[in-house]
């Protein structure tokens, strides 16, 4: 079936649909308030026993890769070990009641944890107590921002967050990850706190490595990745802490100098509003923002990867609110910044997860934790933490992501490095920061040099086509037809103008019209309707007609608007380029008075 073209005026309004108001689309089924507003309920309609197991299943299994991965991001946020579990428990149950995506895993992530210590460290200085004051502060400060993006409906926002940047940060956050677990790793007190000066540190007192530290840290460290290259199911990461703590507990490691968890504040968390200044709360602001940008990109991108697996789809405005609801939560109940975990999340994917309940199920587990099994886990060496961090880390490093760039463009590729060197040398957010704005220059640098073309009838395609790479084009005399692909806009206006008159210079037989062929024009903005009026004057002047063919009805709107359609001529608009060259032909009047009619064929 052959869809046919509608005139201008009758183009369908946005929101219409793709068929217009002619044919619109069967109304979807209305989701009841309740199910909307928790999306939980969805997948309770017709839950089963099995279902239940399942879930179960999961969450135990989530919950022992996030036990220990959990700890040791609140120790590379700066915190105790026991405000990684403390982040386990209402942020995920937070989520599993708001949250879209049935796969979907939150709770502290390796790139927002760096966040939190770079933002909290220079205000806290020295004080444990201010430290997670703060980082709880943030925490409430990035719900806060998710909630008023979903308030305005920013979900949209996910859609323009640069595929380069992404790539970049992520692999730049993996080395800092790596670097800032070697103190760790080599039983070394590292004082610098940028990765750069933590390396030339580190490399500085290398001699003084403690050798039973290395010993585990090399062991569990193998351990991990022996059992993710050979086992992939198998929790890996659990199975080091357990092993950890059975053999600090059974040889003394503590009394060995190897550095150890040490006391962990047993029982659940209380409800508090984090005791910060004004002052405070305005310097977190910046870093908030920051951690909101990273986390609900880094989270949407995840759901919507999952989600597609399972033909699903994912409410992006609600994964905002979901989002914000966690962070808030993790701020009043002493844990920092949560975001999505790839890791976890994929995970929950491979053993079956149904619903959003497995994230309830892995709360109930750390619960447990931390109601009975605090007193093993402070036997825990340090070095198995910053093992599990490192082996993380690693499994971030993805040479063929850097590949997949490098075959779209060199732009990509230097987008990403900058990134990546970026986030070493200046920080994550600064960092982040420079790239967004080197993929935003980026896209004005590709759209201020569109595609365009002179078109010629070809016989053999039985239409107009790019002469340069269609040699049999034939060319009318006297007639210039120039298309132009893209938005005019302020970067591309005076490039237009430009292109326009080489193709008159170029042309073989003296010009006398000059059509555009306006099918690829998306838009235009005042500084293309000027550039355009000075053209279309400029070619007046010289008794050189000007024509527009195939303009898109939205743009034909705007012409309008902007007065362009009077000035060119109402009947200076023909449907097709074999119609407007034919209008130039057959005018038996001046260039600067000919109306015209319109052919019948429409060109491509």
């Amino acid at each position: 079936m052959r869809l046919q073209h509608r005139g201008r005026r009758g183009a369908a309004a946005p929101g219409a649909g793709l068929y217009g108001r002619d044919a619109p689309p069967p109304p979807k089924a209305r989701v009841p308030l309740l199910q909307r507003a928790f999306p939980v309920l969805r997948g309770l309609k017709e839950y089963s026993k099995r279902a239940f197991r399942v879930d179960a299943v999961a969450g135990i299994t989530v919950a022992a890769l996030a036990l220990p991965s959990g700890m040791a991001y609140a120790q590379l946020a700066g915190l105790s070990p026991v405000a990684g579990l403390y982040a386990l428990l209402l942020p995920a149950l937070a989520y599993a009641l708001l949250g879209s995506s049935r796969q979907l895993i939150v709770g502290p992530e390796g790139a927002i944890a760096v966040l939190v210590a770079t933002a909290v460290a220079p205000l806290a200085g020295s004080d444990p107590a201010k430290f997670a004051a703060l980082a709880a502060m943030l925490a409430i400060l990035v719900g806060v921002i998710a909630c008023v993006a979903r308030i305005v409906r920013l979900g949209w926002i996910s859609d323009y967050f640069s595929r380069s940047v992404l790539v970049g940060y992520i692999h730049g956050v993996a080395i800092v990850l790596i670097i800032g677990q070697l103190g760790k790793l080599l039983g070394l007190s590292i004082s610098a706190e940028d990765p750069l000066p933590q390396l030339v540190e580190i490399m500085r007192e290398l001699g003084d490595a403690h050798g039973l530290t290395v010993l585990v840290s090399v062991v569990s460290l193998g351990a991990l990745l022996v059992l993710r290259w050979k086992f992939p199911r198998v929790p890996g990461a659990l199975i080091v802490v357990i092993g950890g703590i059975v053999v600090s507990a059974a040889v003394g490691l503590a009394d060995q100098g190897v550095k150890v968890v040490g006391e962990i504040q047993g029982g659940l968390p209380h409800f508090a509003w984090p005791d910060v200044s004004r002052d405070d709360v305005v310097a977190l602001l910046p870093a908030a923002l920051g951690i909101f940008a990273v986390g609900y990109a880094d989270a949407i991108l995840t759901a919507r990867s999952f989600a597609g697996r399972h033909n699903e789809s994912v409410d992006a405005n609600q994964e905002l609110l979901a989002l914000g609801a966690a962070n808030a939560a993790a701020g009043v109940t002493q844990a920092f910044p949560v975001g999505a975990s790839g890791s976890r999340t994929a995970v929950n994917d491979q053993m079956g997860g149904k619903t959003q309940l497995v994230g309830v199920f892995a709360a109930g587990v750390i619960a447990l934790v931390l109601l009975f099994l605090t007193a093993p886990v402070e036997q825990l060496p340090s070095a198995c933490l910053g093992a599990v961090i490192v082996g993380a880390a690693i499994g971030l490093l993805d040479p063929k992501a850097w590949r997949a760039l490098a075959s779209v463009g060199k732009y990509e590729v230097v987008i990403a490095a900058v990134t990546f060197v970026g986030v070493l040398a200046v920080g994550v957010l600064a960092a982040l920061v420079l790239a967004v704005a080197l993929s935003i220059i980026d896209y004005v640098a590709r759209n201020a040099k569109p595609h365009d073309a002179v078109l010629g009838w070809v016989p053999r395609l039985d239409r107009y086509a790019n002469v340069a790479l269609h040699r049999s084009a034939r060319l009318t005399p006297g007639v210039v037809v120039y298309r132009f692909d893209g938005r005019l806009f302020f970067a591309n206006a005076q490039y237009f103008s430009a292109r326009v008159r080489e193709a008159i210079e170029g042309a073989r037989t003296e010009t006398r019209w000059v059509v555009l062929d306006g099918e690829g024009l998306n838009s235009i903005d005042a500084s293309g309707v000027e550039a355009l009026e000075q053209l279309v004057r400029g070619l007046q002047e010289k008794g050189v007609g000007f024509v527009v063919a195939r303009l898109k009805s939205p743009v034909h709107e705007l012409f309008d608007a902007a007065g362009l359609t009077d000035m060119i001529g109402p009947k200076r608009f023909p449907p097709s380029v074999e119609a407007a060259v034919k209008q130039c032909v057959e005018s038996d009047a001046s260039p600067g008075q000919a109306g015209g009619g319109a052919g019948r064929r429409r060109s491509e």
